[in-house]
Formats: structure tokens, sequence, C-alpha cells
């Protein structure tokens, strides 16, 4: 009889923690990446190069650092668009090139940790570095908003982009995945770090997320929302009028900055505690599906 030997590694408990005796404590502990493909801050020079031999093609995610409520993290947005990127980058040859975590999110300041540029700081950072990727080579650009405060902003770069260069440039979002008869549906005004974007993260970096924390949020309309909700089964064009109330500054007097709107940072009439990672993926997968497919058909274009 062949018994198997295992291998034992003994360990010591030093100050709480469990050190593997043998292992390397010359690297840093924190550091838990793993090089991914097509990612260009994991490429070397040479990766890059050569990568340019198989696509001149890039997508730039964007998106914010906010809050999201107590159970998300404030790279939400960032990450969330990111993650997404780097899936489509392993079904399709495309470099995935994230610029910055920052993004447009003033209505956001009253919760601590929460950051913010000015609409001409983000698009001079996102246009600029959209030229360094033409001037190597690529000549398709596709950016990816994972914030929707920034999408004015990202608008305008892809307009600039098209307007004062050589290359093409596209907003990723605007991908429309086929309809699904059986898709799911979230609660009206399921928008920010409600079930939905919970349930993507659940996806996305579960390492990140304590649902421990997660609760409904108390919701309060600016006052323009509830006049107009009271008339918009009679004129359903006045949701330009709740558009334009909510996720604004509160130096605007309008009451619709998000502390003043919940009382958790989560904008849904939803409970996030009913979030769950199969949703997160099944949304992703579909629109990964639909990104790749539009992907691969812009190569056969050609340049």
């Amino acid at each position: 009889m062949c018994r198997l030997k295992r291998k034992i590694i003994p360990v010591i408990l030093v100050m709480g923690l469990v050190v593997s005796i043998g292992m390397s404590q010359d690297t840093n502990p924190l550091f838990q990446e793993t090089k991914v493909k097509n990612y260009i801050p994991h490429m070397t020079w040479k990766e890059f190069e050569d990568a340019l031999k198989r696509t001149n093609m890039a997508i730039i995610p964007v998106g914010s650092v906010e809050q999201h409520g107590k159970h998300l993290p404030l790279g939400t947005d960032f990450y969330g668009a990111t993650e997404t990127a780097k899936l489509i980058a392993q079904e399709v040859d495309v470099l995935v090139a994230p610029i910055l975590f920052l993004g447009l999110a003033e209505y956001h300041m009253g919760f601590p940790g929460t950051m913010t540029l000015s609409p001409e700081t983000f698009e001079a950072v996102v246009y600029e570095s959209a030229l360094s990727l033409i001037r190597h080579g690529i000549k398709k650009i596709m950016i990816y908003n994972g914030h929707g405060g920034n999408n004015v902003a990202v608008d305008n770069v892809v307009r600039k982009i098209n307007q004062t260069t050589e290359a093409v440039a596209v907003k990723l979002n605007n991908i429309e995945p086929p309809p699904e008869p059986e898709a799911r549906s979230y609660p009206p005004y399921d928008w920010h770090a409600g079930i939905a974007e919970t349930s993507l993260m659940l996806y996305l970096t579960n390492s990140l997320v304590d649902m421990s924390q997660a609760e409904k949020p108390v919701m309060t309309f600016p006052p323009a929302v509830e006049k107009a909700n009271d008339f918009m089964k009679e004129e359903p064009n006045l949701q330009q009028v709740t558009s334009a109330s909510m996720f604004t500054p509160k130096e605007t007097g309008k009451k619709g900055s998000t502390r003043e709107m919940t009382n958790t940072g989560v904008f849904s009439t939803g409970n996030p505690k009913d979030a769950r990672a199969e949703y997160g993926k099944q949304d992703t997968d579909r629109f990964i599906k639909a990104a790749v497919k539009f992907i691969k058909t812009w190569k056969k274009i050609g340049e």
C-alpha cells in the first residue's frame, strides 16, 4: 500500500500572526496582486511592445473614490470599472489602462472619505493619458465609466479625442446587451450602493465588501422631486426635472446631496442585504459578452 507523503510546513505564532518557517520574509506581505494579462500596470515595456503587434485597442476604465454606504469600499466605482475591463481583456486582445481613481463626486462630499476633482482636471488627465496611448500606436480607445457623475465629462473626452487625434474613441457603457425575457429587475431608484451595485461588488471584489454593515436606508427625496412625482403619470417627461434635482452639491440648495437624501449613503428603495454575488456575476457576464462581441467586430473593420 502506497502512502502519499505530506509536506509539513512548521508554523510559529509571532505577535498573533501565523508565520510559516522557511518561507521568505523578504517580500511585502500586504501585496496580494497576481499578474493579469493585458493589464498595462502589470506589463513590462517589452510586453506592451509585443501586444501592439496583436492589437491597437485599449480600454480606459474610470471611476471615483466616494462613499458607498457602510458596507462598500470608497473605491467601488473605480474597482467596478477596472475589474470588468480586466475580465473583458481575458476574452479578447485589448489592453486595459486605468488612469485615475478619482472622479466627479462633489455631491457625496457630505460623507467622510469622498474625494473629488473638477471637471477640467478630470477631463485633462483622461485626455492626456489617451494621447500617450495614441503616441504608442493605440488607435481605438474605449472609455468605460464606472461612475454616473462622470458621464458628461467622459462624453467630452470622447468627443475631444475624435476631433483632435487620429484615434477613434467610444464610450463602452453605450454597449447594450441583448434583452433577456427573464432579466432581473431591481427596485425603483436602486442607483447607488443598493442591491445591484452591492451584488456587482460581491462578485468582482468580494473581500472588500462587509455585508454585516449593510442596511436599508431612510430616503428623503428633494421637495422638487416629491412634487414632480405627483404629476409623473400625467407627464412622464418630468423625469428630467427629478434627475436634475438629485445628486447635486449641497451648496445648490436643492436638497439633493446624498447626505441630505439618505442616512447611510445608500440610494435605493431596496435593501442592499438582498444582494447576491450570483446577481453580480450574471449582470457582468451579460455585459462582457456584449462588449467582447462589439470589440471583435470592431477589430474586423481594421484601422
